[in-house]
């Protein structure tokens, strides 16, 4: 038997998924790759393990949130700018949120920022946003009440959108 059957088709179904996860939280695409790969890598090591488990995709995202959390206590990432862009024809105003966003998250503590991409762009529930960071369901309320109100502070501008206009 193999021991890593199975493994290239989930990784084709929920490679977009985990992508996106990893993106938003690393807000680079380069890194958000690198951090990809490095956790792929060591989820197929145990592959065998977690295929006869049942939910290899909730340990992934665990592995994933955990490589970043510890990547960025070692390094912090470099912004370009601290502002948005001027606004100019070229960009609509949806861009320019997502891009204002997407500035804001970068200012977030890694916890706060993990928090918010596994509940809102994610759509995880509170219990399953506990279960990948391995925290309590108190602890992923008051992260997500303390990240809303810092994003709040840096970007009032966005409190009026809605998460699906922005993910896009």
């Amino acid at each position: 038997m193999d021991h890593h059957e199975g493994f290239r088709e989930f990784v084709l179904a929920r490679q977009q998924s985990l992508m996106r996860t990893a993106y938003l939280l690393m807000g680079d695409a380069h890194l958000a790759e690198d951090l990809l790969q490095s956790v792929l890598s060591k989820v197929v090591g145990q592959w065998s393990k977690l295929s006869r488990s049942g939910n290899p995709e909730a340990y992934t995202r665990k592995a994933l949130v955990n490589q970043y959390i510890s990547w960025r206590r070692r390094h912090r990432p470099e912004l370009p700018s601290a502002h948005p862009p001027e606004r100019s024809a070229s960009y609509d105003d949806a861009t320019l949120d997502r891009i204002v966003l997407r500035q804001a998250l970068a200012k977030l503590g890694r916890k706060q920022r993990a928090v918010i991409v596994l509940r809102f762009w994610e759509d995880l529930t509170e219990a399953q946003t506990a279960d990948v960071l391995g925290c309590s369901i108190g602890t992923v309320k008051s992260q997500t009440h303390r990240a809303l109100a810092r994003l709040r502070e840096i970007a009032p501008e966005l409190m009026d959108l809605h998460v699906e206009e922005v993910a896009r």
